[in-house]
């Protein structure tokens, strides 16, 4: 099955932000619901969203899959795309969610799923060593550029996470030189 089933938000901002491809380094094969793949790429493409194009090419390249499920019941109200989401995960088995929104990551966990966020994507690159730290921290700006929402704490404590990552790798190399 896939790594991570997503929803909207992380790919549309990764996508506008040129760093869609990270999903596919970190994930290997990420799934969406059709739901998804009708708000990402068929509405943005109506409305003329570039990031719309990439995630269709990724689609066509046959990493990014759209699968559909039945829905599952909710403890709490969400929108389509977001049940959707943690209703494949829970039909196909998969536990990880990419979910950014605080009530799909609180069902998710009600679900016991693991919600992840698209600030995890860019920790789990830098942990893999796909980014360095200023690749973290320019990764990270970038989104917030492209509109990105992040509160303030969330950002300290993604860059402090992200230098403890990044001290852990530098304390790798030096043990295995």
């Amino acid at each position: 099955m896939t790594g991570i089933i997503s929803n909207a938000t992380p790919l549309i901002y990764l996508a506008k932000a040129g760093m869609l491809r990270l999903l596919k380094e970190v994930y290997g094969e990420v799934a969406i619901p059709e739901e998804v793949k009708i708000e990402v790429v068929d509405r943005g493409k109506r409305l003329g969203e570039r990031d719309a194009h990439i995630v269709e090419r990724a689609i066509s390249e046959g990493w990014l899959r759209v699968l559909n499920a039945e829905a599952v019941k909710l403890p709490i109200e969400l929108d389509p795309g977001e049940v959707a989401v943690l209703s494949l995960a829970k039909r196909t088995g998969t536990v990880e969610v990419l979910v950014d929104d605080a009530p799909a990551r609180a069902a998710a966990g009600m679900l016991d799923l693991k919600p992840r966020g698209t600030v995890f994507v860019l920790l789990q690159a830098l942990e893999m060593r796909k980014l360095d730290l200023d690749g973290f921290l320019e990764s990270l700006n970038r989104l917030i550029g492209c509109g990105f929402r992040l509160r303030e704490e969330v950002y300290v404590e993604a860059v402090r996470e992200a230098r403890r990552i990044a001290g852990d790798n530098r304390n790798e190399r030096v043990r295995k030189s």
